[in-house]
């Protein structure tokens, strides 16, 4: 077993709501927490405060508390701080749908959660009322927060003026969220994540996400997603930082917004963090504010951090987690720079990590010198989550009688204690017996002039065997050829590892998080 190097915090036995806000002193409630990135409008935070105990009062109006489950499918503005908030005040549980989601799959988060209440905004309200149709929920039940006639809106519930309700909850076993993850495998399950969850992730991570009520915080991760959830709006509001929101991700609005509002830190994905590294835009820009970014979502090589950091002139630094560990487990050190750029650093406080060996079950300890052998990662801790929503079998797959949850991601560690994910369990290539990771393979790919993008999978070959298929988004203007980008993998991997099949597409596909979608690759 491996421990954190950091030791233990003390976390608070209080709702995430006294936790964020129980202390706000009149200084603080007059300063800015969030400002609307694309209108400009600013909330304080005695003003969120307000409309957070306000929606909760309105939704204690309509029989809405502890027992029940509230949707909210938005993507980053600033209302959605004031609602995700709020249902927790209100003693229900917030399960936040992913803003890019259809009806169909809007309606299956809805009835397999069980949600009584939905709240949406205009731009996403067709597909939400659709699915609000075919579950059974009232017009009433439904509010679009920017309006929409025969619903009523954000303003509306405000405006009431009702009182926050009392309510008594145990935050170890209350939950507070619902995040739906496919976990380790599977189809998306409901994560019960309690009020203690979420509070203890927020104080597990003060060693190592170094935010403070200086920073402005550029909040373009979505908040629907628990690496959004926890480190932009939780930590973020807890520091006294300054957000500004972006709705969706554009590259051009993105620079400008840091440059304009002079942003400080940086939590991004490793699709922005090509951007920032590669991008012609980004040299158009003033970007000299920025001191520090993290990106997290999914594994980045130590030369394109290196080359985001060189580019940008800010400290880098990678951490990882899952929706299961609310999510944050590891996390780059920021003092510490002699470690590798390609690690995700070293586990938060109060976390405890083992590395079991695929074939033996044994666990892997830390190496005198050099890298461990890899294994899987499991974590255990005060963030890990209470179980999925109705799969038991799920949840005794996934976290063991023990407390440890096995994240399903292959990692080694390094003599210095600092860790490095190889790849997810469930994608690994099988190439005549030998192991191959696509993680590796794409790093590879995008250190490449003519690359802007790859995503790697294992295809079929003419025999029905694995082999590694490239899929390779071209840089503008470049007429690289699949013969070339084959070439260049193999001059720099095993030759069990070289790529044996390449298509060129447009876009790699990923989720709002930053993780490839393999399997819209597969087909």
């Amino acid at each position: 077993m491996i421990q954190s190097p950091y030791p233990d915090e003390t976390i608070p036995d209080v709702s995430v709501f006294d936790f964020l806000f129980g202390d706000l002193s009149d200084a603080d409630a007059d300063r800015v927490a969030i400002v609307d990135g694309t209108t400009g409008a600013t909330t304080s935070f005695g003003d969120l405060r307000r409309g957070i105990e306000a929606v909760a009062g309105a939704l204690a109006a309509r029989g809405i508390g502890p027992g029940d489950v509230v949707a909210l499918h938005s993507p980053n503005i600033p209302a959605f701080a004031t609602v995700f908030h709020g249902i927790l005040r209100s003693g229900a549980t917030a399960t936040t749908v992913n803003a890019l989601s259809n009806a169909e799959e809007i309606e299956t988060q809805v009835r397999d959660s069980g949600a009584g209440f939905l709240f949406t905004v205009r731009a996403l309200s067709e597909q939400a009322l659709a699915a609000a149709s075919a579950v059974g929920l009232a017009s009433e039940r439904v509010v679009v927060l920017d309006g929409r006639a025969g619903h009523p809106s954000l303003t509306d519930l405000i405006g009431e003026g009702r009182p926050a309700p009392t309510i008594e909850i145990d935050p170890s076993t209350h939950v507070a969220v619902m995040p739906y993850s496919s976990g380790t495998t599977g189809y998306p399950k409901g994560v019960r994540l309690s009020h203690r969850n979420l509070v203890a992730n927020v104080v597990q991570t003060y060693p190592l996400l170094d935010v403070e009520s200086t920073d402005v915080v550029l909040a373009v991760l979505p908040f629907f997603h628990i690496y959004g959830m926890t480190v932009l709006l939780d930590i973020a509001l807890k520091k006294r930082a300054r957000l500004v929101t972006m709705p969706r991700f554009d590259l051009a609005h993105f620079l400008e917004l840091i440059q304009s509002h002079a942003c400080t830190y940086l939590f991004i994905a490793p699709p922005i963090a090509v951007a920032l590294a590669k991008h012609p835009l980004v040299a158009d820009y003033d970007l000299g504010s920025v001191r520090a970014i993290l990106s997290g979502a999914a594994p980045i090589d130590a030369g394109l951090m290196g080359a985001v950091a060189e580019r940008v002139g800010a400290r880098v630094r990678q951490g990882y987690g899952m929706s299961e560990a609310s999510p944050v487990t590891h996390a780059g050190p920021p003092e510490r720079d002699d470690l590798s750029l390609g690690s995700i650093g070293v586990p938060v406080a109060n976390t405890e990590v083992r590395l079991v060996a695929l074939e033996t079950g044994e666990d892997i300890g830390v190496p005198v010198e050099g890298i461990s052998a890899p294994g899987e990662l499991w974590v255990r801790g005060p963030q890990v989550m209470l179980g999925y929503l109705g799969r038991e079998e799920a949840t005794r797959e996934t976290v063991d009688e023990d407390g440890w949850l096995r994240t399903g991601d292959i990692a080694t560690v390094g003599a210095r204690g600092e860790f490095y994910i190889v790849d997810r369990l469930k994608e690994l290539i099988k190439y005549k017996g030998y192991q191959v990771a696509p993680a590796e393979l794409e790093a590879l790919l995008l250190t490449h002039p003519d690359i802007a993008d790859a995503a790697v999978i294992g295809a079929p070959d003419d025999d029905g065997q694995e082999i590694p298929k490239a899929f390779v988004v071209r840089r503008e203007g470049s007429g690289i050829d699949a013969d070339t980008v084959i070439g260049f993998v193999g001059e720099h991997v095993a030759p069990y590892k070289k790529v044996r099949a390449v298509e060129f597409i447009d876009v790699v596909p990923k989720s709002a998080s930053g993780k490839i979608l393999r399997k819209d690759l597969r087909g």
